[in-house]
Protein backbone atom coordinates (compact mmCIF):
# COMPACT_ATOMS: atom_id res chain seq x y z
CA UNK A 1 0.00 0.00 0.00
CA UNK A 2 1.37 3.43 -0.99
CA UNK A 3 1.68 6.08 1.71
CA UNK A 4 1.81 9.88 1.77
CA UNK A 5 5.09 10.51 3.58
CA UNK A 6 5.21 14.31 3.51
CA UNK A 7 3.14 17.32 2.42
CA UNK A 8 5.31 20.18 1.14
CA UNK A 9 4.20 23.72 0.32
CA UNK A 10 5.78 27.07 -0.37
CA UNK A 11 4.84 30.43 -1.82
CA UNK A 12 6.90 31.90 -4.67
CA UNK A 13 9.91 33.98 -3.75
CA UNK A 14 12.76 35.82 -5.45
CA UNK A 15 16.06 33.95 -5.70
CA UNK A 16 19.39 35.22 -7.10
CA UNK A 17 20.69 33.26 -10.08
CA UNK A 18 23.49 34.03 -12.57
CA UNK A 19 23.31 37.74 -11.79
CA UNK A 20 19.54 37.76 -12.31
CA UNK A 21 16.51 37.33 -10.08
CA UNK A 22 14.22 34.34 -10.51
CA UNK A 23 10.68 34.30 -9.13
CA UNK A 24 9.96 30.69 -8.28
CA UNK A 25 7.83 28.44 -6.12
CA UNK A 26 10.22 25.46 -6.31
CA UNK A 27 11.34 25.90 -2.69
CA UNK A 28 8.90 23.73 -0.69
CA UNK A 29 8.87 23.10 3.06
CA UNK A 30 7.35 20.12 4.81
CA UNK A 31 4.32 20.95 6.96
CA UNK A 32 2.63 18.97 9.74
CA UNK A 33 -1.02 18.35 10.37
CA UNK A 34 -3.87 18.32 7.88
CA UNK A 35 -3.85 20.58 4.82
CA UNK A 36 -6.79 21.44 2.59
CA UNK A 37 -6.28 20.54 -1.08
CA UNK A 38 -8.29 22.71 -3.43
CA UNK A 39 -8.84 22.62 -7.18
CA UNK A 40 -5.77 24.72 -8.00
CA UNK A 41 -3.52 24.39 -4.98
CA UNK A 42 -2.81 23.08 -1.52
CA UNK A 43 -3.41 25.76 1.10
CA UNK A 44 -0.16 27.65 1.58
CA UNK A 45 1.29 26.65 -1.79
CA UNK A 46 1.85 28.60 -5.00
CA UNK A 47 3.75 28.65 -8.30
CA UNK A 48 5.93 31.41 -9.65
CA UNK A 49 5.44 30.60 -13.33
CA UNK A 50 1.88 29.57 -14.16
CA UNK A 51 2.86 29.11 -17.80
CA UNK A 52 4.85 26.02 -16.93
CA UNK A 53 3.52 24.90 -13.56
CA UNK A 54 0.30 24.92 -11.58
CA UNK A 55 -3.26 25.28 -12.80
CA UNK A 56 -6.03 22.71 -12.70
CA UNK A 57 -4.07 20.05 -14.60
CA UNK A 58 -0.94 20.50 -12.47
CA UNK A 59 -2.37 21.28 -9.06
CA UNK A 60 -0.21 18.79 -7.10
CA UNK A 61 3.27 17.48 -7.91
CA UNK A 62 4.25 14.00 -6.70
CA UNK A 63 7.72 12.50 -6.18
CA UNK A 64 8.74 9.19 -4.67
CA UNK A 65 11.02 8.21 -1.77
CA UNK A 66 12.50 5.49 -3.98
CA UNK A 67 13.72 8.20 -6.37
CA UNK A 68 15.17 10.10 -3.40
CA UNK A 69 17.21 7.01 -2.53
CA UNK A 70 18.27 6.66 -6.17
CA UNK A 71 19.47 10.26 -6.44
CA UNK A 72 21.22 10.18 -3.07
CA UNK A 73 23.37 7.35 -4.42
CA UNK A 74 23.68 8.68 -7.99
CA UNK A 75 24.69 12.20 -6.91
CA UNK A 76 26.55 11.24 -3.76
CA UNK A 77 24.23 13.34 -1.61
CA UNK A 78 23.14 12.86 2.00
CA UNK A 79 21.24 16.12 2.33
CA UNK A 80 18.07 15.36 0.35
CA UNK A 81 14.91 16.08 2.31
CA UNK A 82 11.22 15.93 1.28
CA UNK A 83 10.30 18.83 -1.02
CA UNK A 84 13.84 19.04 -2.44
CA UNK A 85 12.57 18.27 -5.95
CA UNK A 86 9.82 20.87 -5.69
CA UNK A 87 7.10 18.26 -5.08
CA UNK A 88 4.00 18.75 -2.96
CA UNK A 89 3.54 15.10 -2.06
CA UNK A 90 6.50 12.92 -1.17
CA UNK A 91 5.17 9.36 -1.38
CA UNK A 92 6.30 5.85 -0.59
CA UNK A 93 5.23 3.78 -3.59
CA UNK A 94 3.56 5.03 -6.82
CA UNK A 95 6.65 4.54 -9.04
CA UNK A 96 6.69 6.22 -12.46
CA UNK A 97 6.93 2.85 -14.23
CA UNK A 98 3.70 1.62 -12.61
CA UNK A 99 1.45 4.67 -12.20
CA UNK A 100 -0.61 5.34 -15.35
CA UNK A 101 -1.98 8.59 -16.69
CA UNK A 102 -5.67 8.59 -15.79
CA UNK A 103 -5.25 6.56 -12.58
CA UNK A 104 -7.29 7.94 -9.67
CA UNK A 105 -6.29 7.83 -6.01
CA UNK A 106 -7.91 8.78 -2.73
CA UNK A 107 -5.78 10.35 -0.02
CA UNK A 108 -7.62 11.38 3.14
CA UNK A 109 -10.66 13.37 2.11
CA UNK A 110 -9.48 14.19 -1.44
CA UNK A 111 -9.51 12.32 -4.76
CA UNK A 112 -6.85 12.89 -7.43
CA UNK A 113 -6.25 11.96 -11.08
CA UNK A 114 -2.84 11.57 -12.77
CA UNK A 115 -2.64 14.00 -15.72
CA UNK A 116 0.95 14.09 -17.00
CA UNK A 117 4.63 13.65 -16.12
CA UNK A 118 6.51 16.55 -14.57
CA UNK A 119 7.80 19.00 -17.17
CA UNK A 120 11.32 19.67 -15.99
CA UNK A 121 12.87 23.12 -16.24
CA UNK A 122 16.04 24.78 -14.96
CA UNK A 123 14.47 25.66 -11.60
CA UNK A 124 14.65 22.10 -10.27
CA UNK A 125 18.39 22.32 -10.97
CA UNK A 126 18.50 25.68 -9.22
CA UNK A 127 16.85 24.17 -6.15
CA UNK A 128 19.09 21.08 -6.17
CA UNK A 129 22.34 22.87 -6.99
CA UNK A 130 22.66 20.52 -9.99
CA UNK A 131 22.36 22.46 -13.31
CA UNK A 132 21.79 19.26 -15.32
CA UNK A 133 19.02 17.97 -13.05
CA UNK A 134 16.22 18.60 -15.57
CA UNK A 135 17.89 16.33 -18.13
CA UNK A 136 18.85 13.74 -15.53
CA UNK A 137 15.25 13.32 -14.39
CA UNK A 138 14.22 12.45 -17.96
CA UNK A 139 17.23 10.37 -19.01
CA UNK A 140 17.01 8.25 -15.86
CA UNK A 141 13.25 7.85 -16.34
CA UNK A 142 12.31 9.37 -12.95
CA UNK A 143 10.29 12.52 -13.71
CA UNK A 144 7.50 12.32 -11.12
CA UNK A 145 3.98 13.36 -12.09
CA UNK A 146 1.16 15.85 -11.64
CA UNK A 147 -2.31 15.33 -10.19
CA UNK A 148 -5.62 17.00 -10.88
CA UNK A 149 -7.96 17.42 -7.89
CA UNK A 150 -11.22 15.56 -8.54
CA UNK A 151 -12.64 16.03 -5.03
CA UNK A 152 -11.31 18.69 -2.68
CA UNK A 153 -10.50 17.64 0.86
CA UNK A 154 -7.94 17.51 3.65
CA UNK A 155 -4.81 15.37 3.48
CA UNK A 156 -2.09 14.62 6.01
CA UNK A 157 1.27 12.87 6.08
CA UNK A 158 1.00 9.23 7.08
CA UNK A 159 -2.27 8.58 5.24
CA UNK A 160 -2.64 5.62 2.93
CA UNK A 161 -3.00 6.21 -0.81
CA UNK A 162 -5.86 4.13 -2.12
CA UNK A 163 -6.23 3.46 -5.84
CA UNK A 164 -9.81 4.24 -6.93
CA UNK A 165 -9.60 3.39 -10.65
CA UNK A 166 -7.13 2.62 -13.45
CA UNK A 167 -6.65 4.97 -16.38
CA UNK A 168 -7.70 3.76 -19.85
CA UNK A 169 -4.82 2.55 -21.97
CA UNK A 170 -2.65 1.73 -18.96
CA UNK A 171 0.13 4.00 -20.19
CA UNK A 172 2.64 4.68 -17.44
CA UNK A 173 4.13 8.03 -16.53
CA UNK A 174 7.55 6.70 -17.51
CA UNK A 175 6.36 5.53 -20.94
CA UNK A 176 4.50 8.68 -21.94
CA UNK A 177 7.40 10.85 -20.74
CA UNK A 178 9.72 8.89 -23.03
CA UNK A 179 7.35 9.26 -25.98
CA UNK A 180 7.75 13.04 -25.85
CA UNK A 181 11.29 13.49 -24.59
CA UNK A 182 13.31 10.47 -25.75
CA UNK A 183 14.08 9.05 -29.21
CA UNK A 184 12.38 5.96 -30.56
CA UNK A 185 8.67 6.39 -29.88
CA UNK A 186 6.19 4.59 -32.11
CA UNK A 187 3.04 5.76 -33.79
CA UNK A 188 1.10 3.22 -31.72
CA UNK A 189 2.33 4.82 -28.50
CA UNK A 190 1.24 8.28 -29.66
CA UNK A 191 -2.20 6.98 -30.62
CA UNK A 192 -2.55 5.25 -27.23
CA UNK A 193 -1.68 8.48 -25.46
CA UNK A 194 -4.34 10.38 -27.39
CA UNK A 195 -6.97 7.91 -26.25
CA UNK A 196 -6.45 8.88 -22.59
CA UNK A 197 -9.04 11.57 -21.69
CA UNK A 198 -7.18 12.49 -18.48
CA UNK A 199 -3.99 13.47 -20.34
CA UNK A 200 -3.56 17.22 -19.89
CA UNK A 201 -4.44 19.47 -22.88
CA UNK A 202 -0.82 20.56 -23.31
CA UNK A 203 0.42 17.01 -23.64
CA UNK A 204 -2.50 16.12 -25.91
CA UNK A 205 -1.44 18.97 -28.18
CA UNK A 206 2.12 17.66 -28.29
CA UNK A 207 0.90 14.16 -29.10
CA UNK A 208 -1.38 15.45 -31.87
CA UNK A 209 1.58 17.30 -33.36
CA UNK A 210 3.63 14.10 -33.32
CA UNK A 211 0.80 12.24 -35.02
CA UNK A 212 0.24 14.98 -37.60
CA UNK A 213 3.94 14.97 -38.41
CA UNK A 214 3.88 11.20 -38.85
CA UNK A 215 0.94 11.57 -41.27
CA UNK A 216 2.62 14.33 -43.26
CA UNK A 217 5.37 14.01 -45.84
CA UNK A 218 6.29 17.69 -45.37
CA UNK A 219 9.07 16.84 -42.94
CA UNK A 220 11.01 15.03 -45.65
CA UNK A 221 12.50 12.65 -43.15
CA UNK A 222 13.36 15.30 -40.59
CA UNK A 223 14.54 14.01 -37.24
CA UNK A 224 13.93 15.63 -33.86
CA UNK A 225 10.70 15.91 -31.93
CA UNK A 226 7.99 18.09 -33.45
CA UNK A 227 6.05 17.48 -30.23
CA UNK A 228 8.57 19.59 -28.33
CA UNK A 229 9.18 22.43 -30.78
CA UNK A 230 7.90 23.83 -34.05
CA UNK A 231 11.55 24.16 -35.11
CA UNK A 232 11.61 20.40 -35.75
CA UNK A 233 8.64 20.61 -38.11
CA UNK A 234 10.44 21.81 -41.23
CA UNK A 235 12.31 19.49 -43.60
CA UNK A 236 16.12 19.33 -43.42
CA UNK A 237 17.92 22.08 -45.35
CA UNK A 238 18.57 21.46 -49.03
CA UNK A 239 22.34 22.00 -48.64
CA UNK A 240 24.80 22.71 -45.81
CA UNK A 241 26.17 26.18 -45.18
CA UNK A 242 26.14 28.86 -47.88
CA UNK A 243 26.51 28.41 -51.64
CA UNK A 244 26.72 30.96 -54.47
CA UNK A 245 23.54 31.57 -56.48
CA UNK A 246 23.41 33.51 -59.72
CA UNK A 247 21.27 36.63 -59.93
CA UNK A 248 19.11 36.13 -63.02
CA UNK A 249 16.65 38.99 -62.60
CA UNK A 250 15.98 42.19 -60.66
CA UNK A 251 12.42 43.52 -60.60
CA UNK A 252 10.98 46.60 -58.82
CA UNK A 253 7.70 45.75 -57.04
CA UNK A 254 6.85 49.10 -55.37
CA UNK A 255 8.55 52.31 -54.33
CA UNK A 256 10.49 50.48 -51.61
CA UNK A 257 10.41 46.77 -52.56
CA UNK A 258 12.34 44.92 -55.26
CA UNK A 259 12.74 41.24 -56.08
CA UNK A 260 15.80 39.17 -56.93
CA UNK A 261 15.52 36.02 -59.04
CA UNK A 262 18.17 33.45 -58.17
CA UNK A 263 19.33 30.22 -59.81
CA UNK A 264 22.07 27.66 -59.46
CA UNK A 265 25.24 28.76 -61.20
CA UNK A 266 25.36 25.54 -63.21
CA UNK A 267 21.70 25.70 -64.21
CA UNK A 268 20.66 22.69 -62.15
CA UNK A 269 17.32 22.93 -60.33
CA UNK A 270 17.48 24.27 -56.80
CA UNK A 271 15.84 22.20 -54.02
CA UNK A 272 12.17 22.97 -53.58
CA UNK A 273 11.19 25.32 -50.76
CA UNK A 274 7.94 25.22 -48.84
CA UNK A 275 5.59 28.16 -49.54
CA UNK A 276 6.28 30.70 -46.79
CA UNK A 277 9.92 29.89 -46.07
CA UNK A 278 12.84 32.32 -46.27
CA UNK A 279 16.37 32.51 -47.68
CA UNK A 280 19.37 33.78 -45.69
CA UNK A 281 22.03 35.61 -47.72
CA UNK A 282 25.44 37.15 -47.18
CA UNK A 283 25.78 40.71 -48.41
CA UNK A 284 29.41 41.75 -48.90
CA UNK A 285 30.14 45.37 -47.87
CA UNK A 286 33.06 47.43 -49.08
CA UNK A 287 36.56 46.62 -47.85
CA UNK A 288 37.36 43.98 -45.29
CA UNK A 289 34.23 44.34 -43.21
CA UNK A 290 32.49 41.04 -42.33
CA UNK A 291 29.47 40.17 -44.47
CA UNK A 292 26.03 41.40 -43.53
CA UNK A 293 23.75 38.42 -42.99
CA UNK A 294 20.06 38.94 -43.67
CA UNK A 295 16.99 36.76 -44.25
CA UNK A 296 14.35 37.50 -46.89
CA UNK A 297 11.13 35.63 -47.58
CA UNK A 298 10.74 33.65 -50.78
CA UNK A 299 7.91 35.27 -52.74
CA UNK A 300 7.74 33.27 -55.97
CA UNK A 301 6.09 30.04 -57.00
CA UNK A 302 7.60 27.08 -55.13
CA UNK A 303 9.03 24.10 -56.96
CA UNK A 304 10.25 25.83 -60.13
CA UNK A 305 13.93 25.04 -59.57
CA UNK A 306 14.70 28.73 -59.01
CA UNK A 307 14.05 31.19 -56.17
CA UNK A 308 12.70 34.69 -55.88
CA UNK A 309 13.26 36.79 -52.77
CA UNK A 310 11.83 40.24 -52.19
CA UNK A 311 13.66 42.98 -50.30
CA UNK A 312 12.30 46.11 -48.66
CA UNK A 313 14.77 48.99 -48.79
CA UNK A 314 14.85 50.63 -45.37
CA UNK A 315 16.14 54.23 -45.10
CA UNK A 316 19.13 53.14 -43.02
CA UNK A 317 19.24 49.47 -44.01
CA UNK A 318 22.86 48.69 -44.79
CA UNK A 319 22.17 45.38 -46.53
CA UNK A 320 19.05 46.35 -48.47
CA UNK A 321 20.58 49.60 -49.75
CA UNK A 322 23.76 47.84 -50.81
CA UNK A 323 21.81 45.16 -52.67
CA UNK A 324 19.78 47.76 -54.55
CA UNK A 325 22.75 49.99 -55.33
CA UNK A 326 25.35 47.41 -56.34
CA UNK A 327 23.83 44.05 -57.26
CA UNK A 328 23.39 43.37 -60.96
CA UNK A 329 22.11 40.53 -63.14
CA UNK A 330 24.92 38.01 -63.53
CA UNK A 331 26.36 38.69 -60.08
CA UNK A 332 26.62 36.00 -57.42
CA UNK A 333 24.92 36.02 -54.02
CA UNK A 334 25.80 33.56 -51.25
CA UNK A 335 22.73 31.92 -49.76
CA UNK A 336 21.87 29.28 -47.19
CA UNK A 337 19.15 26.77 -48.03
CA UNK A 338 15.50 27.76 -47.52
CA UNK A 339 14.44 27.47 -43.90
CA UNK A 340 11.53 28.28 -41.63
CA UNK A 341 8.49 26.74 -39.97
CA UNK A 342 6.02 29.30 -41.35
CA UNK A 343 4.64 27.45 -44.35
CA UNK A 344 1.30 26.51 -45.87
CA UNK A 345 -0.14 23.28 -44.48
CA UNK A 346 -2.14 20.88 -46.58
CA UNK A 347 -5.82 20.16 -46.20
CA UNK A 348 -9.13 21.24 -47.69
CA UNK A 349 -10.26 23.70 -45.01
CA UNK A 350 -10.36 27.46 -45.73
CA UNK A 351 -7.18 29.55 -45.80
CA UNK A 352 -6.81 33.16 -44.66
CA UNK A 353 -3.70 34.93 -46.00
CA UNK A 354 -3.27 38.26 -44.21
CA UNK A 355 -0.41 40.74 -44.52
CA UNK A 356 0.65 44.33 -44.04
CA UNK A 357 3.34 46.05 -46.10
CA UNK A 358 6.23 43.84 -47.16
CA UNK A 359 4.72 41.08 -45.00
CA UNK A 360 2.97 40.10 -48.22
CA UNK A 361 6.05 38.22 -49.46
CA UNK A 362 5.70 34.83 -47.67
CA UNK A 363 1.92 34.69 -48.04
CA UNK A 364 2.29 35.49 -51.74
CA UNK A 365 4.33 32.30 -52.10
CA UNK A 366 1.43 30.46 -50.44
CA UNK A 367 -0.99 32.06 -52.91
CA UNK A 368 1.26 30.93 -55.76
CA UNK A 369 1.17 27.36 -54.42
CA UNK A 370 -2.63 27.38 -54.14
CA UNK A 371 -3.03 28.73 -57.67
CA UNK A 372 -0.49 26.28 -59.09
CA UNK A 373 -2.39 23.37 -57.54
CA UNK A 374 -5.75 24.78 -58.74
CA UNK A 375 -6.91 24.54 -55.16
CA UNK A 376 -10.63 24.36 -54.47
CA UNK A 377 -10.12 25.61 -50.91
CA UNK A 378 -11.83 28.80 -49.82
CA UNK A 379 -9.08 31.46 -49.85
CA UNK A 380 -9.28 34.87 -48.19
CA UNK A 381 -6.64 37.41 -49.31
CA UNK A 382 -6.39 40.39 -46.95
CA UNK A 383 -3.65 42.98 -47.41
CA UNK A 384 -2.96 46.45 -46.06
CA UNK A 385 -0.75 49.08 -47.73
CA UNK A 386 -0.29 52.83 -47.60
CA UNK A 387 -1.29 53.41 -51.24
CA UNK A 388 -0.88 51.98 -54.71
CA UNK A 389 2.76 53.01 -54.88
CA UNK A 390 3.50 50.97 -51.75
CA UNK A 391 1.44 47.95 -52.80
CA UNK A 392 3.90 45.30 -54.07
CA UNK A 393 2.65 42.46 -56.24
CA UNK A 394 -0.77 44.11 -56.73
CA UNK A 395 -1.32 42.86 -60.28
CA UNK A 396 0.43 39.54 -59.68
CA UNK A 397 -1.81 38.70 -56.72
CA UNK A 398 -4.95 39.65 -58.68
CA UNK A 399 -4.02 37.23 -61.45
CA UNK A 400 -3.42 34.43 -58.95
CA UNK A 401 -6.71 35.10 -57.14
CA UNK A 402 -8.59 35.03 -60.45
CA UNK A 403 -7.30 31.48 -60.97
CA UNK A 404 -8.86 30.27 -57.70
CA UNK A 405 -12.58 29.44 -57.85
CA UNK A 406 -13.29 30.22 -54.18
CA UNK A 407 -11.10 33.26 -53.51
CA UNK A 408 -12.09 36.53 -51.86
CA UNK A 409 -9.90 39.61 -51.67
CA UNK A 410 -10.09 42.70 -49.44
CA UNK A 411 -7.38 45.36 -49.94
CA UNK A 412 -6.96 48.23 -47.48
CA UNK A 413 -5.16 51.48 -48.34
CA UNK A 414 -4.55 53.70 -45.31
CA UNK A 415 -3.85 56.81 -47.46
CA UNK A 416 -4.98 56.24 -51.06
CA UNK A 417 -3.30 58.42 -53.67
CA UNK A 418 -5.35 60.48 -56.11
CA UNK A 419 -4.69 57.93 -58.87
CA UNK A 420 -5.77 54.93 -56.77
CA UNK A 421 -9.18 53.57 -57.77
CA UNK A 422 -11.48 52.24 -55.10
CA UNK A 423 -13.09 49.00 -56.25
CA UNK A 424 -10.19 48.30 -58.61
CA UNK A 425 -6.91 48.97 -56.78
CA UNK A 426 -8.26 48.78 -53.26
CA UNK A 427 -11.42 47.86 -51.38
CA UNK A 428 -11.45 50.11 -48.32
CA UNK A 429 -9.74 53.38 -47.43
CA UNK A 430 -8.57 52.34 -43.97
CA UNK A 431 -5.97 50.28 -42.19
CA UNK A 432 -6.16 46.51 -42.04
CA UNK A 433 -6.51 46.37 -38.28
CA UNK A 434 -7.98 44.18 -35.57
CA UNK A 435 -11.28 46.06 -35.50
CA UNK A 436 -11.93 45.03 -39.11
CA UNK A 437 -11.80 41.29 -38.35
CA UNK A 438 -15.20 40.70 -36.70
CA UNK A 439 -17.13 42.11 -39.65
CA UNK A 440 -15.45 39.99 -42.31
CA UNK A 441 -17.27 36.76 -41.53
CA UNK A 442 -14.13 34.64 -41.73
CA UNK A 443 -14.73 30.88 -41.48
CA UNK A 444 -13.84 29.62 -38.01
CA UNK A 445 -12.31 26.39 -39.34
CA UNK A 446 -9.74 28.32 -41.41
CA UNK A 447 -5.97 28.26 -41.05
CA UNK A 448 -4.79 31.87 -40.91
CA UNK A 449 -1.28 32.96 -41.95
CA UNK A 450 -0.19 36.44 -40.85
CA UNK A 451 2.91 38.46 -41.66
CA UNK A 452 3.66 42.08 -40.92
CA UNK A 453 4.73 44.30 -38.01
CA UNK A 454 4.65 42.60 -34.60
CA UNK A 455 1.96 44.92 -33.20
CA UNK A 456 -0.22 44.19 -36.24
CA UNK A 457 0.15 40.43 -35.84
CA UNK A 458 -0.46 40.50 -32.08
CA UNK A 459 -3.66 42.53 -32.34
CA UNK A 460 -5.02 40.67 -35.37
CA UNK A 461 -4.24 37.29 -33.78
CA UNK A 462 -6.29 38.28 -30.72
CA UNK A 463 -9.13 39.44 -32.98
CA UNK A 464 -9.11 36.20 -34.98
CA UNK A 465 -9.23 34.09 -31.83
CA UNK A 466 -11.98 36.34 -30.51
CA UNK A 467 -13.92 35.70 -33.72
CA UNK A 468 -13.84 31.94 -33.21
CA UNK A 469 -10.59 30.68 -34.78
CA UNK A 470 -8.60 28.29 -32.62
CA UNK A 471 -5.31 29.84 -31.51
CA UNK A 472 -3.48 26.80 -32.91
CA UNK A 473 -4.79 27.69 -36.39
CA UNK A 474 -3.28 31.19 -36.39
CA UNK A 475 0.29 31.14 -37.75
CA UNK A 476 2.61 34.16 -37.75
CA UNK A 477 5.98 35.04 -39.23
CA UNK A 478 8.24 37.59 -37.56
CA UNK A 479 10.78 39.64 -39.51
CA UNK A 480 13.90 40.15 -37.44
CA UNK A 481 14.48 38.82 -33.95
CA UNK A 482 11.60 36.94 -32.38
CA UNK A 483 10.18 37.33 -28.88
CA UNK A 484 12.16 36.10 -25.89
CA UNK A 485 11.08 33.41 -23.45
CA UNK A 486 12.94 33.44 -20.13
CA UNK A 487 10.62 31.73 -17.64
CA UNK A 488 10.69 33.10 -14.12
CA UNK A 489 13.44 35.68 -14.74
CA UNK A 490 12.33 39.08 -13.43
CA UNK A 491 12.87 42.13 -15.61
CA UNK A 492 13.65 40.04 -18.70
CA UNK A 493 10.91 41.71 -20.76
CA UNK A 494 12.94 44.93 -20.99
CA UNK A 495 14.03 45.28 -24.61
CA UNK A 496 17.65 46.22 -25.31
CA UNK A 497 19.09 46.33 -28.81
CA UNK A 498 21.54 43.48 -29.52
CA UNK A 499 25.15 44.58 -29.00
CA UNK A 500 28.69 43.34 -28.60
CA UNK A 501 29.19 41.66 -25.22
CA UNK A 502 30.81 43.60 -22.39
CA UNK A 503 34.42 42.95 -21.50
CA UNK A 504 37.40 41.88 -23.58
CA UNK A 505 36.60 40.48 -27.02
CA UNK A 506 36.81 36.74 -27.46
CA UNK A 507 39.40 35.07 -29.64
CA UNK A 508 37.25 32.18 -30.86
CA UNK A 509 35.31 31.60 -34.08
CA UNK A 510 32.74 34.12 -35.23
CA UNK A 511 29.12 33.72 -34.18
CA UNK A 512 26.58 35.50 -36.38
CA UNK A 513 23.04 36.09 -35.13
CA UNK A 514 21.29 36.42 -38.49
CA UNK A 515 17.96 37.87 -37.34
CA UNK A 516 19.66 40.34 -35.01
CA UNK A 517 22.23 41.51 -37.57
CA UNK A 518 25.10 40.93 -35.14
CA UNK A 519 28.42 39.05 -35.46
CA UNK A 520 30.66 38.54 -32.43
CA UNK A 521 33.74 36.40 -31.69
CA UNK A 522 33.23 33.41 -29.41
CA UNK A 523 34.56 33.85 -25.89
CA UNK A 524 35.55 30.80 -23.87
CA UNK A 525 34.26 32.48 -20.71
CA UNK A 526 30.77 31.55 -21.91
CA UNK A 527 29.50 28.06 -21.16
CA UNK A 528 27.13 27.92 -24.15
CA UNK A 529 25.85 29.80 -27.17
CA UNK A 530 22.81 30.66 -25.08
CA UNK A 531 25.02 32.46 -22.57
CA UNK A 532 26.74 34.38 -25.40
CA UNK A 533 23.38 35.43 -26.83
CA UNK A 534 22.26 36.60 -23.39
CA UNK A 535 25.46 38.62 -22.98
CA UNK A 536 24.61 40.35 -26.28
CA UNK A 537 20.93 40.91 -25.36
CA UNK A 538 19.90 38.84 -28.38
CA UNK A 539 16.31 37.66 -27.72
CA UNK A 540 16.35 33.96 -26.81
CA UNK A 541 13.90 31.26 -25.76
CA UNK A 542 14.78 28.57 -23.24
CA UNK A 543 13.47 26.56 -20.29
CA UNK A 544 15.66 23.64 -19.18
CA UNK A 545 19.13 24.97 -20.18
CA UNK A 546 20.45 21.41 -20.31
CA UNK A 547 19.33 19.78 -23.58
CA UNK A 548 15.97 18.21 -22.76
CA UNK A 549 13.03 20.56 -23.50
CA UNK A 550 14.16 21.83 -26.98
CA UNK A 551 12.68 25.28 -26.32
CA UNK A 552 15.96 26.77 -27.53
CA UNK A 553 16.15 24.70 -30.73
CA UNK A 554 16.82 26.77 -33.85
CA UNK A 555 18.34 26.55 -37.31
CA UNK A 556 22.10 26.41 -37.78
CA UNK A 557 22.69 28.10 -41.14
CA UNK A 558 26.36 27.19 -41.33
CA UNK A 559 29.19 25.86 -39.20
CA UNK A 560 29.27 23.19 -36.52
CA UNK A 561 29.00 22.88 -32.74
CA UNK A 562 29.98 20.55 -29.91
CA UNK A 563 27.60 19.62 -27.10
CA UNK A 564 28.22 19.49 -23.37
CA UNK A 565 26.12 17.86 -22.07
CA UNK A 566 24.79 15.84 -24.99
CA UNK A 567 21.06 16.48 -25.63
CA UNK A 568 18.66 13.86 -24.29
CA UNK A 569 17.24 13.71 -27.83
CA UNK A 570 19.17 15.26 -30.74
CA UNK A 571 17.58 18.25 -32.48
CA UNK A 572 16.19 17.99 -35.99
CA UNK A 573 18.61 17.80 -38.91
CA UNK A 574 20.09 21.23 -39.56
CA UNK A 575 19.12 22.55 -36.10
CA UNK A 576 20.99 22.92 -32.81
CA UNK A 577 20.21 23.44 -29.14
CA UNK A 578 21.98 26.60 -28.05
CA UNK A 579 21.60 25.88 -24.33
CA UNK A 580 24.31 23.20 -24.30
CA UNK A 581 26.46 23.85 -27.39
CA UNK A 582 29.63 25.73 -28.33
CA UNK A 583 30.93 26.57 -31.83
CA UNK A 584 33.78 24.56 -33.31
CA UNK A 585 34.18 27.01 -36.21
CA UNK A 586 32.43 30.11 -37.53
CA UNK A 587 28.65 29.69 -37.35
CA UNK A 588 25.51 31.49 -38.44
CA UNK A 589 22.39 31.10 -36.29
CA UNK A 590 18.76 31.87 -37.10
CA UNK A 591 18.55 34.11 -34.05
Amino acid sequence: MATLMAVNVGMPKDVPWHGKTVHTGVYKQTVTGPRMVRRLNIDGDGQGDLGGHGGEQRAVLVYQTDSYRFWAKELGRDDLAPGQFGENFTVDGLPDDEVCVGDRYRIGGAVFEVTQPRVTCYRVGLRMGEPQMAALLVSHRRPGFYLRVIEEGEVEAGQEIVKVSTGPGQMTVEEIDGVLYLPGHTRQQVERALRIPALSPGWQGSMRTLLDRADSDVSGGSSGSAGLTAAAGAPPPGWPGFRPLAVTGIQPESRSVFSLSLAAADGSPLPAALPGQFLTVKVRPEGDEPPLIRSYSLSGEPGTGTYRISVKVEPHGAASNRLRAHLRVGDSLEAAAPRGTFFLAGGDNPVVLMSAGVGVTPVLAMLHALARDRSTRQVWWLHGARDGGEHPFAQESRVLLDALPHARSVIYYSRPAAADRQGTDYTEASRLSADRIPGLGLPTDADAYLCGPVAFMDSVTAALVGSGLAASRVHTEVFGAGPSLTPGVKGSATATAPHQPAGPAGAGPSVSFARSGLTVPWNDTQESLLELAEACDVPVQWSCRTGVCHTCELALMSGAVDYSPEPVEPPADGNILICCSKPTDGIVLDL
